[in-house]
């Protein structure tokens, strides 16, 4: 990474600054916290943060695709990220507001805005890649990118939790009350997440902004035609558009994970937001490790077994945490009292940011190899397209099956079936072999 010249650093702060988006609110801290004190219930949290998703979903399937072929066509991508980074800071910040017990209606609503930003600005920063560097070097790059980021979401989450997320004591994990003389008996600890968020992302996009900058391109009407040609000759392309099936359903189950295991943790296992915390620790220095080796490992065998490997890790990961609760594991049971379920779902966090992380960034570097070079953000935002043209799928199943079943643990179960048919979609992708 020390190689990379300042133009690359300042794309890759990008995943630096939004990484706390997924880490703190949609995984580890906000998400528990609106389920169990919020909304005051594990199952029925689960299933409006489940119908939230659906439909932020489905208006990004919608428009990510005209919106990589606008940014394209208008030359104006720092435009557009300026709009939709606005949208994630002042979505984040609103959450501060969420108090427990209180409505949940207005929470779930700024999230879902800053969500629509962060994905949105993620569309159009992801296009920037190829013209960072060569075919033997964006692999690396996205990689580093993607460690970087993870590095961020470490730090911010180390700090939330060092100085404001408060256990049902009233304490952080240092023993302390929360910082500025926050009040732990309405959660401000915990609830100031959302502001620290959009202040993180603030600060941190200031190198993406200084050292990035804008490439001109076509007119805005033939960008739109080339989206319509592009998509009426995706048959003709079998690998672009297996490829672009194949990662609509594994990223879809990897954001279920992300989404839900937090949720799950605090509702099956009992956990507290201070041990999901401690939970994200582990398994965010896990995914810069692999991040950041997936690089060199994209770049020696290429993407497609990256994606493969992962994807089948995190197969058998979803199949252990299905069978783990707090009376059993593996099927098997144990006592109440045991530490063994923590300590299975504490490798399999691990293991989930290890094999996602690898998973994300070859994602990204197999879309770079196959897709036009002169039409590179519209081919980002059909691969946006694909990862949520079904994203509302992974929630929904959730949403549903768990409030059919009442049963947290079963409401997970259709993630499983969403990475097999990832994985079994991969055999018709044509991955071409970085050259070293």
């Amino acid at each position: 990474m020390t190689g990379f010249n300042k133009r690359v650093w300042g794309w890759m702060f990008f995943d630096w600054a939004s990484q706390p988006c997924f880490t703190l609110l949609l995984t580890f801290i906000f998400a528990p916290y609106f389920t169990s004190a919020v909304v005051g219930d594990d199952v029925l949290g689960q299933q409006y943060w489940g119908w939230m998703l659906t439909f932020v979903g489905i208006f990004i399937a919608l428009l990510a695709p005209v919106l990589g072929a606008v940014t394209d066509g208008t030359g104006t991508r720092k435009a557009w990220i300026i709009l939709f980074s606005s949208m994630f800071a002042i979505g984040s910040f609103a959450l501060w507001w969420a108090a427990p017990g209180g409505a949940f209606f207005w929470p779930l609503v700024a999230f879902g805005i800053g969500l629509i930003g962060a994905e949105f600005a993620t569309v159009i920063v992801n296009a920037m890649l190829p013209s960072l560097g060569n075919d033997r070097q964006v692999g690396m790059i996205s990689g580093s990118g993607w460690a970087f980021g993870y590095a961020g979401g470490l730090v911010s989450l180390a700090i939330v939790l060092l100085f404001f997320a408060e256990n049902d004591a009233g304490r952080t994990l240092l023993g302390n009350s929360p910082a500025f003389g926050l009040d732990p008996e309405t959660r401000e600890g915990t609830r100031s997440v959302g502001p620290f968020t959009a202040i993180w992302f603030v600060i941190f996009m200031l190198p993406f902004f200084m050292w990035t900058f804008n490439q001109p391109v076509k007119a805005v009407g033939s960008s739109l035609n080339g989206l319509i040609n592009t998509l009426c000759n995706l048959p003709n392309n079998i690998s672009l558009l297996a490829f672009l099936g194949s990662s609509m359903f594994y990223r879809d189950a990897l954001t279920g994970v992300y989404a839900f295991g937090g949720i799950y943790a605090a509702g099956v296992l009992n956990w507290s937001i201070i041990q999901i915390g401690t939970f994200g620790v582990l398994s965010l220095v896990c995914g810069t490790i692999f991040a950041w080796l997936g690089g060199f490992a994209d770049r020696k065998f290429g993407p497609k077994l990256i994606i493969a490997l992962s994807s089948l890790t995190l197969i058998i990961v979803c199949v252990i945490i299905f069978s783990t609760t707090r009376t059993m594991v593996l099927g098997i049971p144990v006592d109440a009292n045991s530490t063994l379920p923590d300590i299975v779902f504490l490798i399999c966090g691990c293991i989930i940011g290890g094999a996602g992380g690898a998973l994300q960034a070859s994602s990204r570097t197999m879309l770079v190899i196959q897709a036009n070079p002169e039409r590179m953000t519209e081919a980002f935002g059909l691969y946006a397209f694909a990862g949520k043209a079904t994203s509302f799928l992974a929630p929904f199943l959730i949403a549903v099956v768990t409030g059919v079943t009442g049963d947290q643990r079963v409401g997970i179960s259709p993630l499983i079936f969403l990475f097999i048919i990832g994985l079994i979609l991969l055999i018709w992708v044509n991955s071409k072999r970085i050259p070293t």
